[in-house]
């Protein structure tokens, strides 16, 4: 491993790097940093001699009681090379940020370490001796991925990713359809019977589905919070939409889009998504209670999904799972509905803490315990 440096960049150097890259997270993208606005943010970037060669994300936030020190998040990144010895990569930036007030970094490499197919997950919903994902057998090997893992239990970082894969931060199982060298035929020969019958229920009940402007959030957010209410989640406000939307189009006119689909004048079904490079991601969707025989909530989806192929997109992503199986556990429902679309379970290495000043940490520690504090 060279000898590496890092120090803090531009955003235009920050987004000039990604821009070489097939993709990174959209939360590790500089428009990012102003949706976050509770957090203080920095681009940190990597640099062998004179040549930049990583870049990161870093959202800096202090700790009630323990403000003197920051905890500094890199969520889904940093970008770098995550394949070979990363202890080159990761101790100038633990240097780094240690030297600029942080008591701990947590950051979630982008690097799969377990993949299921669709048909692995129905066998293994079916089977009752089958009660998680990590029951089944990988369907390809991740050697990148298990690198890593190793790497980091060996180097003192402590694994932040509990069992069922939702914790403070990101999910850690993810459920995502492939689209390279794939058509619009073939992804809809990959869905379940369900999924295509619903499609074609929204076409032939009139649904349509437009693109929505920055004017139209509300519209999205009141169905939103109605969604919320009933199926019994917190909604974020409407100023949160409305700064995610005006930060990350002004890096990017094709970063973020809001689909609305209406029925007869009706707005039955709203979704947001997300594009950085060859990656689509869903990010929010909304449904309402009335007309959802229409299926306004697929033909959002099939429009993401042929935008996302149309656009060059190698991956669609459907976002979080939890890694259960077992068909009486509730939170089953939520990758049945993904796995309909005949895509993939995804595990990834998940969230991980270093301390960087251990007295400060525990006291983090015990107040994230009491109080249930997310990032």
């Amino acid at each position: 491993m060279p000898s590496l440096t890092v120090q803090p960049i531009s955003v235009s150097e920050h987004l000039a790097f990604i821009q070489t890259l097939p993709s990174v997270s959209f939360l590790q993208t500089p428009a990012w940093a102003h949706v976050k606005t509770e957090w203080r943010s920095e681009s940190l970037g990597w640099y062998h001699g004179r040549r930049l060669v990583g870049a990161g994300l870093v959202l800096h936030r202090p700790v009630p009681r323990l403000e003197r020190y920051t905890l500094a998040y890199l969520a889904e990144g940093p970008a770098i090379d995550w394949s070979g010895e990363i202890d080159g990569w990761l101790d100038p930036l633990a240097t780094y940020l240690k030297e600029h007030g942080a008591f701990a970094i947590r950051l979630g490499p982008p690097v799969h370490t377990h993949t299921w197919s669709a048909a692995q997950v129905k066998e293994g919903i079916a089977d009752p001796g089958i009660e998680r994902l990590t029951d089944l057998p990988s369907r390809q090997a991740h050697p990148v991925g298990s690198g890593v893992h190793l790497q980091l239990s060996a180097a003192g970082w402590l694994p932040q990713s509990p069992e069922s894969g939702f914790g403070t931060g990101h999910p850690q199982y993810k459920f995502e359809i492939p689209l390279a060298g794939r058509t619009e035929d073939d992804l809809l020969k990959g869905m379940n019977q369900h999924w295509r019958r619903n499609i074609k229920k929204a076409a032939k009940e009139g649904v349509e589905v437009e693109l929505g402007t920055s004017a139209e959030l509300k519209a999205f957010h009141d169905l939103y919070v109605h969604t919320a209410e009933r199926d019994h989640f917190t909604p974020r406000p409407l100023r949160y939409f409305e700064t995610m939307f005006a930060a990350m189009s002004a890096e990017d006119p094709e970063r973020i889009k809001l689909y609305l689909a209406r029925h007869q004048g009706d707005l039955v079904a709203a979704t947001i998504l997300i594009r950085v490079g060859g990656h689509a991601w869903y990010a929010y969707g909304a449904s309402s209670t009335e007309k959802r025989e229409v299926r306004g909530s697929n033909a959002c989806q099939w429009a993401m999904i042929r935008d996302s192929l149309a656009a060059g997109c190698d991956v669609y992503d459907l976002r979080g799972i939890t890694p259960t199986l077992d068909a009486d556990d509730p939170h089953v429902g939520l990758i049945q509905f993904k796995v309909g679309t005949g895509g993939r379970a995804v595990r990834y290495a998940g969230e991980w803490d270093l301390p960087l000043r251990p007295i400060t940490y525990r006291a983090f520690d015990l107040y994230m315990r009491s109080r249930r504090w997310r990032l």
